[in-house]
């Protein structure tokens, strides 16, 4: 009922309607993509058949078809495509669903010829992909035991199990690959190398920045004896595929902006450093190219400011590994001042195989949605290959500010149209993260866009405890350090409230999902007089029990546990639940989460929005919204967010004066 919440509504619905797509994939002649036209709940993956299988564009809009709509599947959208792993030759793909929002996963298996699914149905697969044997038998997936009924959504997820699936198989059958009883809290990624001689298996322990890499060799479609590679729980080690007879890897071992190593697949051998750790971020890193006799390179992403740079080196050569010169390497031109790629790392902003020759990556800026580049690798050329469905109007600016406190400078973008000007008096919303090494970097979101045009300054901060300057950033804000997260959105705050002169303290809002709704309610708690309005979103907020639920044991590495008497400390200072004082003022505060929330489990929301009205010592409002056959975020139905978002930009339009 708050004013102008029905015109928000519709100016967001009208954002949110363009068409999307993701990087294009391929894989034998068949090429993949997800794409939305604009209102479907949710995304649908569609194919082609390559026209000219050397041709390194994906093929025109007139030669796909639709391979699997989930929006078919329910009728009121809350069924999602959550994976996706496709045969090398293009003709089966395992598909995994996600029912409400919830990170539980059922893979499925359809032939792309037909569009046809095969009886088989996986159930109890959670925080793994899934990885196919060569010849197409079977698929490798992560698994936990069937919870018990009744606690699927917060049962503790221990003691997960890297499991073979035949196809045609009865599932209570499948194979054991790998399992570690002695560590129960070891999780398992599974990869199969472009040569087809290997499983490398990714071993990761919650939100621990430290990985192992273990292997096992292929022999006739039979998967040998696992055998540890990198096990020494050392650094982060990412998989980056086969060169010779050499493992390379990107990782921070001795280097905390990151570097690139090769490792002997007999293990006997030192890494041998290929790419230099740099003065920036390594935020990814893929080869691309290499099979069949063909050239391959090593496409890196560096972060300055939190600003991607993409370069490409090579031709590499298949011999023994040698030193990379950084000068020698050619850059990708980007559009604009934006990121590229997967702002988490992960390659999910790109494409590209061992067998291509030109890799697409995602680029987004604050101000226009994703577009997809095609970079061919002999010729150096890139080109957009499909722009985005909504195009950045002349009248928007991002800036970048940094915040000097306590001896460190903490960037802060500072979205807003051209005509608003630091008059002390403008409707402004401060959003953060800071944790799990994540980068927050320049990203299209429909409700960013529309709080900017409507007149408001959108201030993103990059704190401490994220990603952005690497392993020293993210260090400098966890565990007994967690409090400088909130110390440094304390002061862009003030900063913005004072020396900045871009508003006032009934006239900023705070804004953070998940770590981030934590970072709003350790700030609302800790300074309520420096907010005009709260909104803590999906938000970790008993910081003493959050790990006895789901996987809330894997964030103890940015957090620590309350069963530790010292960390018991840390946290119990910061908590927000637990450090609300009845009779104070706090500022006017909307929390949000879904009843199906089983990566923070909504207890947190519940707990804290009841303490915080019995709290409550002046008339402010505060409310709790509670999204049904809803989880943390990912799969959630087009027309729920845009109901959601249009809720959040009203009550912040009406606390913070904007019209």
């Amino acid at each position: 009922e708050l004013p102008g919440r029905a015109e928000i509504r519709d100016r967001v619905e009208a954002m949110w309607n363009h068409p999307r797509r993701s990087v294009p994939w391929r894989r034998g002649e068949r090429w993949f993509q997800l794409r939305n036209d604009g209102l479907q709940d949710q995304d649908v993956l569609w194919t082609a058949v390559a026209g000219d299988p050397a041709d390194p564009a994906a093929p025109s809009d007139d030669r796909w078809e639709v391979l699997l709509d989930p929006n078919e599947l329910s009728e009121d959208g809350t069924v999602s495509l959550t994976g996706t792993a496709v045969t090398d030759d293009g003709a089966l793909v395992a598909y995994a669903l996600s029912e409400a929002g919830s990170d539980w996963r059922t893979w499925h298996v359809r032939e792309v010829a037909t569009g046809e699914d095969r009886p088989d149905e996986v159930r109890w697969s959670k925080f793994a992909p899934a990885a196919w044997l060569p010849d197409g038998s079977g698929f490798l997936y992560g698994a936990y035991d069937p919870p018990e009924e009744g606690r699927e959504f917060e049962a503790t997820n221990q003691g997960m199990r890297l499991m073979l699936h035949r196809l045609g198989d009865d599932p209570d059958d499948d194979t054991v690959v790998y399992e570690r009883p002695d560590q129960p809290r070891w999780g398992f990624v599974p990869e199969i190398t472009h040569d087809d001689r290997w499983l490398v298996i990714t071993v990761w322990e919650g939100t621990e920045r430290e990985t192992r890499i273990h292997l096992a060799p292929l022999d006739d479609e039979r998967i040998g004896e696992v055998r540890p590679l990198l096990d020494a729980g050392d650094a982060q080690y990412f998989f980056l595929g086969l060169v010779g007879e050499h493992a390379w890897f990107q990782t921070d071992l001795a280097a905390p902006n990151g570097r690139v190593v090769a490792v002997h697949l007999d293990g006997t051998d030192d890494p041998v450093e290929v790419l230099t750790e740099s003065e920036h971020r390594l935020n990814e890193s893929h080869l691309v190219g290499g099979a069949d006799g063909t050239d391959a390179y090593l496409v890196t992403g560096h972060l300055e400011h939190a600003i991607s740079r993409v370069r490409v080196h090579g031709p590499l050569g298949g011999g023994p590994p040698t030193p990379l010169d950084p000068d020698d390497a050619h850059e990708v031109a980007l559009p604009d001042v934006g990121s590229a790629g997967d702002p988490h790392g992960r390659g999910a902003g790109f494409a590209g195989g061992r067998r291509d020759r030109a890799f697409h990556l995602a680029f987004e800026t604050f101000t226009a949605p994703i577009r997809i580049l095609r970079h061919d690798l002999e010729d150096h050329t890139t080109v957009e290959a499909f722009p985005p469905g909504l195009a950045a109007p002349d009248d928007l600016v991002t800036e970048q500010v940094f915040v000097e406190h306590d001896g460190v400078r903490v960037p802060l973008f500072l979205i807003h149209r051209d005509d608003v000007d630091p008059t002390g008096d403008v409707p402004t919303v401060l959003w953060g993260y800071g944790g799990f090494d994540i980068p927050i970097v320049p990203q299209w979101r429909t409700q960013w866009r529309v709080w900017v045009e409507l007149g408001g300054l959108l201030a993103v901060a990059c704190l401490r405890g994220g990603g952005e300057y690497g392993k020293d950033w993210h260090d400098a804000g966890r565990l007994a350090n967690k409090q400088h997260v909130f110390d440094d959105a304390i002061a862009c705050a003030e900063w913005l409230t004072g020396e900045g002169g871009w508003t006032n303290t009934d006239q900023i809002g705070i804004e953070g999902r998940s770590n981030g709704g934590l970072l709003v309610g350790a700030c609302l708690t800790q300074r309520p007089d420096l907010f005009g309005c709260a909104v803590p979103e999906v938000g970790v907020l008993d910081m003493l029990r959050f790990h006895e639920f789901t996987i809330g044991w894997g964030w103890v590495s940015d957090y620590g546990s309350a069963d530790d008497p010292e960390q018991f400390e840390w946290l119990l200072a910061y908590s927000p639940y637990h450090n609300l004082e009845e009779g104070a003022c706090y500022p006017p505060t909307l929390v949000t989460t879904g009843d199906h929330d089983d990566r923070v489990v909504p207890g947190h929301s519940f707990k804290f929005a009841a303490a915080l009205q019995h709290a409550q010592g002046c008339d402010h409002p505060v409310v709790i919204r509670i999204d049904t056959s809803a989880g943390h975020g990912a799969g959630k139905p087009i027309g729920k967010l845009i109901d959601e978002r249009a809720d959040v930009i009203a009550f912040e339009a009406h606390h913070t004066g904007l019209s």
